[in-house]
């Protein structure tokens, strides 16, 4: 049986598409092995977002080659669109595809198993408007299916490669999402977890039809008992997207938004399509919505010419939003973005300084956020099961609103809904104590 081994970098799109990748290896009868095993075939699957994916990109390929010099190098993801002659010019890499045309890969790799002559599959990205049709059945941890319902980005942002690794914004099919989400219900799913490169602009391409729309479609798949979205620009919430939040008993009171940076300044300087007074409105708009949402962020902190007076006026306005986590980055320089030209480059210890004093906030807001739901029961699904300190069975999982929650389980009860209340607040994880098991949707309901 002819083997392949797959390694995965960058983002959450990445590790759909490697397992959507993983399934025409299957089709074909090819068993998959650990990557630093010896296979017939290694699949590396690139990220660009900043110098360094290109640099660790290129170390893994070199890691491949050594490990089996006689094997079938195959390289696609952003790296490998926007760069295929770096990668080319590696001795040993025999395929360079991107982020498009990947159901061509077996018939590629039957044409080098034949006469071994490196092929160059990447072509422009710009071009493609139409959303590449890459099904996954099945996931390693049974309780969160993702579901990729958009790729690419028409936001250009000035620190951003991405329009130009995945291309401009296009959806998937409607009834195809549909049809999609009721195979991931019959194989056992409870949640699905919409996915893309800039997922909330999934319907741009489309005539009349928004997310919104996509979501009322989802909320009569009999079964499903969550949709969670899992990135959405401030600007992308609107009436219409409120309306389903109020109506479907099924949305999960949580929203990943990005704000990126706290400043009018600094925003304008990447490029960002709002001001943080449009951001704060909206943010007031989904609570007075969804009272209890919790709404994550991301952060870049040390964006050029990001000085110690707009790092406060942003660090303000953060705490006055109040999010349940941010997720903060130290600003990177990306070739070949604008931002990485601006003069007034921030220097690396002051961003270093700033991050921890975000993450310490980010930690404090967690924790603030978490003690509103003590007492509370929720419905969390766990995810993994394990042993608690005194030997005793525990479980682990989200609940809608993404706390974390831990509490003491008779049994395996992994992808069951379950009731369980909040009995102490983490930051990371929260205790709780299991009140029932909830064996089917109506009770679920109830």
């Amino acid at each position: 049986m002819p083997s392949v081994a797959f390694y995965t970098l960058g983002c959450k799109v990445n590790f759909y598409d490697t397992e959507a990748i993983w399934q025409l290896f299957k089709n074909e009868g090819y068993e998959q092995v650990d990557f630093e095993q010896t296979a017939d075939v290694y699949l590396i699957n690139t990220c660009t977002v900043t110098n360094t994916g290109d640099k660790k990109s290129r170390q893994i390929i070199r890691r491949a080659i050594r490990r089996n010099p006689e094997a079938i190098i195959a390289v696609t993801g952003c790296y490998a669109q926007t760069s295929p002659a770096e990668i080319l010019d590696i001795p040993g890499v025999d395929l360079v595809i991107g982020t498009q045309d990947r159901d061509k890969i077996m018939p590629l790799i039957g044409q080098l198993q034949e006469q071994r002559q490196p092929i160059n599959a990447v072509r422009n990205i710009m071009k493609t408007r139409d959303f590449e049709e890459l099904d996954v059945p099945d996931f390693a941890d049974r309780t969160r299916a993702f579901l990729k319902i958009q790729e690419g980005c028409n936001n250009f942002c000035t620190f951003c490669i991405i329009p130009w690794s995945r291309g401009l914004s296009r959806s998937r099919d409607p009834q195809s999402v549909v049809n999609q989400a009721k195979q991931l219900v019959a194989a056992g799913y409870k949640e699905i977890v919409l996915t893309g490169i800039h997922t909330g602009g999934y319907g741009d391409d489309l005539e009349n039809y928004r997310l919104s729309d996509l979501l009322w479609e989802l909320d009569k798949v009999e079964g499903l008992e969550r949709v969670r979205i899992s990135s959405i620009e401030a600007s992308q919430i609107d009436e219409k997207m409120l309306e389903v939040l109020k109506g479907s008993s099924k949305m999960c009171r949580h929203f990943h938004i990005p704000l990126q940076a706290g400043s009018n300044e600094v925003l304008k300087r990447m490029r960002r399509k709002y001001t943080i007074e449009e951001f704060e409105h909206k943010i007031k708009m989904i609570r007075a919505f969804m009272p209890d949402v919790a709404i994550t962020t991301d952060i870049i902190v040390g964006f050029p010419g990001e000085t110690d007076e707009l790092f406060r006026e942003g660090f303000e306005a953060i705490k006055r939003i109040g999010f349940s986590e941010m997720h903060v980055f130290p600003y990177s320089k990306r070739t070949g973005t604008p931002a990485a030209r601006m003069e007034d480059q921030v220097d690396e210890e002051v961003k270093h300084a700033r991050v921890h004093e975000l993450i310490d906030l980010s930690e404090t807001m967690q924790l603030a956020y978490a003690q509103k739901f003590v007492g509370q029961v929720l419905d969390v699904i766990p995810e993994k099961d394990e042993k608690g300190l005194s030997g005793e069975g525990c479980a682990t999982g989200f609940s809608d609103n993404y706390l974390q929650i831990r509490f003491a389980a008779p049994g395996d009860l992994t992808g069951k809904v379950c009731r369980v209340k909040l009995t102490e607040a983490g930051v990371n994880t929260c205790e709780g104590q299991l009140v029932r098991i909830l064996e089917d949707t109506s009770k679920a309901l109830a």
